[in-house]
């Protein structure tokens, strides 16, 4: 997968395609070569999805009722 089209792909898109290259792998119909290079794919959809939900994690943002009985967004830890 071209770094190029990952900046270009949506997280969805992106474990959709993990999901068909963990099935393809999990039948053991490919070639040695096929496997590899669909097993790097996969490596590279994984760190891709990894960052955007770490991404989404530092976006979140929690509602905390304060000591005044008021609520406040705090970030998640």
């Amino acid at each position: 997968m071209a770094a190029s089209k990952s900046k270009s792909m949506t997280f969805e898109e992106a474990f959709q395609k993990l999901e068909s290259i963990v099935e393809t792998l999990e039948k053991g119909e490919c070639s040695l070569d096929e496997s590899v290079r669909l097993f790097e794919e996969g490596m590279t959809l994984s760190r891709f999805c990894s960052d955007k939900l770490n991404e989404a994690e530092k976006r979140l943002a929690r509602l905390v009722k304060n000591e005044q009985g008021d609520f406040q967004l705090e970030p998640m830890e």
